[in-house]
């Protein structure tokens, strides 16, 4: 018996069983950045109004200066964060400390903060891994100010903004004829919106998995079951926080939210309330799956019970004409009769076999 097997459970990380509950549980706010500073800063501007559009990636954080009171609206995007540029940046464009740990931070609930004529908008961009087929999410945050939009995201390869980028493009469309509210308002609503495309894979596994739970339910299955919860528990985490940011955003005084955008923030609360409601309703679906697990199993261990209690039963009257033959006395009726034998193995047979009719008629199998 290897030690092995039993010693792994004296470490707390591994009491949860598979990394992925691991990776879903921890969170803790509280302790120390750990996050793993980015090997390279790209920084991207789109300062534009209703006429022109400048695109711009800098060398430096030092270049962003310039774009602050311009006149004009501005979207300076962060993709990698590392502690150096990331302060810099705040020190330009007068972000709190504490705001700047709220960035460089990880495992942050999703939240809005208003601080020094400043709007700060944490939440998280989900994705669906094909491959690994789990919910993936990278934290984005968002900070308003007069005229600009700081975005700061993990990845550079991951992101939902290029239907934004792609209106940015167009001289018409209503993004160039409106501020940075407006700006910040479209961010979210494809955030949100995003959220629907995962929620869709979901779905489709889900529907999957029901199908081969009613085909052809195993020990696989439960384990499926299980990695869906799982994802679901991420889903609902991420969406739940994000009805009261936007909430925050309808009801906030700001100055920075012009009255004809605020109508714009109830559409996306429609939309993380139709997200979440769908949430709940997977996750019922899970438990409702979870059940019909339990039903299959326990359905063909009835099934197997029954087909052993009827062959016992078909047994029995050859275990008992045996036995009572068997017994060592000296006299047994038809002990030695010529056919006795013949008339005991007749009886072992033609017993079970009216024991199968009777089971029949009522239905037993």
């Amino acid at each position: 018996m290897s030690p092995k097997k039993y010693l792994r459970y004296f470490v707390p990380a591994n009491m949860f069983g598979t990394s992925r509950t691991k990776d879903i549980v921890q969170m803790y706010p509280s302790f120390p950045t750990t996050r793993e500073e980015a090997d390279k800063v790209k920084i991207c501007i789109y300062d534009y109004d209703a006429a022109t559009l400048q695109e711009t990636e800098l060398h430096s954080v030092e270049e962003a200066k310039a774009y602050k009171d311009n006149h004009h609206t501005t979207w300076i995007n962060l993709d990698g964060l590392r502690k150096k540029e990331v302060e810099q940046i705040s020190e330009y464009f007068d972000i709190h400390p504490l705001l700047t740990e709220d960035i460089l931070s990880i495992n942050q609930r999703p939240k809005l903060d208003e601080m020094d004529n400043l709007i700060y908008c944490l939440l998280y961009m989900l994705y669906y891994n094909d491959t690994t087929q789990t919910v993936e999410h990278e934290q984005i945050s968002i900070v308003m100010g007069k005229g600009y939009v700081i975005t700061f995201q993990e990845f550079p390869k991951k992101d939902v903004f290029n239907p934004l980028r792609d209106k940015l493009k167009m001289t018409n469309s209503t993004l160039r004829q409106r501020g940075a509210d407006y700006l910040c308002y479209s961010m979210l609503d494809m955030i949100v919106d995003n959220y629907f495309v995962v929620m869709e894979k979901l779905g489709e596994r889900i529907e999957a998995l029901e199908e081969d739970i009613i085909n052809n339910s195993n020990s696989q299955s439960l384990a499926l079951i299980s990695q869906l919860r799982k994802e679901m528990i991420v889903l609902k985490r991420n969406i739940t926080p994000v009805r009261d940011l936007i909430s925050s955003l309808m009801r906030s005084d700001s100055p920075l939210l012009d009255k004809r955008t605020i109508k714009y923030f109830k559409d996306i609360y429609d939309h993380i309330i139709q997200a979440y409601d769908l949430s709940e309703n997977y996750r019922d679906l899970m438990m409702n799956m979870h059940d019909l697990y339990i039903n299959s199993v326990n359905l063909k261990m009835n099934e197997s019970m029954k087909v052993m209690a009827v062959v016992t039963c078909l047994l029995a009257p050859a275990t008992v004409i045996g036995g009572i033959f068997g017994m060592n006395f000296q006299r047994i009726p038809l002990l030695h009769n010529r056919w006795g034998f013949y008339i005991s193995v007749a009886l072992m047979l033609l017993i079970p076999i009216w024991m199968l009719r009777v089971f029949k008629r009522k239905g037993w199998f």
